[in-house]
């Protein structure tokens, strides 16, 4: 007899950088499928699972803002970067046998189905892993206020936050060997101390409908269940409850 997964509906915010397999940008075709497949275990294990999908692989609007291109157009090219990403992972969860929508909060009905909350819920309740694509819609919104904000309005039992590291530091480990790993944190201590695992708008979002986050190495998806690197002890850092 099958158990039920401890979090039934899932949201998984990806960076970009996941698909780029060894290369230093783009999309990598072998490192997509990966991804895909790893997805599918988590959707196979009965979670509804909608995915976010950054573009940073591709471009940054942060970035180029630098050079002196205003942000709205510098924003809308980083949504589109993530519509790019959200075709290729489409289809490598088509190759393995997944249920798959994709919808974009920057439409582009031709690409995608334009984002619309009651669509997304019954996909899921469908089947489908759902791919949520163009950030918010619209510039000065990063693509971590997009997954919060997706969690939110589906509701999520769970936003899962795959990143470089395993977990939540003091500063960034990667910079400075000093950086103290925290296990637990709420939702207040992340936003009071200005702890950089994504902006505070996700964090007040998230907080708002008491959605928990675990913020965890991305790169291990590849190597163990969800089950596993959900379990009580397991590499990863919980925000919740204040």
């Amino acid at each position: 007899m099958e158990q039920t997964p401890p979090y039934p509906r899932a949201l998984i915010k990806l960076s970009g950088e996941i698909l780029m397999g060894n290369h230093r940008f783009g999309i990598d075709q072998e490192a997509c499928l990966q991804v895909a497949k790893e997805l599918a275990l988590i959707h196979r294990a009965g979670v509804q699972l909608g995915v976010v999908i950054g573009g940073g692989n591709i471009f940054r609007g942060i970035d180029l803002k630098l050079t002196g291109m205003s942000r709205t157009p510098a924003d809308h090219m980083g949504m589109l970067a993530t519509l790019l990403n959200g075709v290729a992972l489409q289809q490598a969860l088509m190759l393995c046998g997944v249920s798959v929508c994709l919808m974009s909060a920057l439409e582009c009905p031709k690409v995608a189905e334009p984002y619309h909350w009651t669509n997304a819920l019954q996909r899921l309740k469908e089947g489908c892993i759902v791919l949520f694509v163009g950030g918010t819609g619209n510039p000065y919104f990063t693509t971590d206020t997009a997954a919060a904000l997706r969690a939110c309005e589906i509701g999520a039992d769970i936003f899962l936050k795959a990143t470089k590291v395993d977990g939540i530091y003091s500063r960034d480990p990667l910079k400075f060997l000093d950086a103290v790993k925290y296990n637990t944190l709420s939702y207040s201590q992340v936003l009071a101390q200005k702890l950089q695992v994504m902006d505070a708008t996700a964090i007040a979002l998230c907080r708002n409908s008491q959605v928990p986050i675990f913020v965890f190495n991305m790169r291990r998806l590849a190597e163990e269940s969800l089950k596993a690197i959900l379990a009580q002890g397991g590499e990863g850092t919980w925000v919740n409850g204040d």
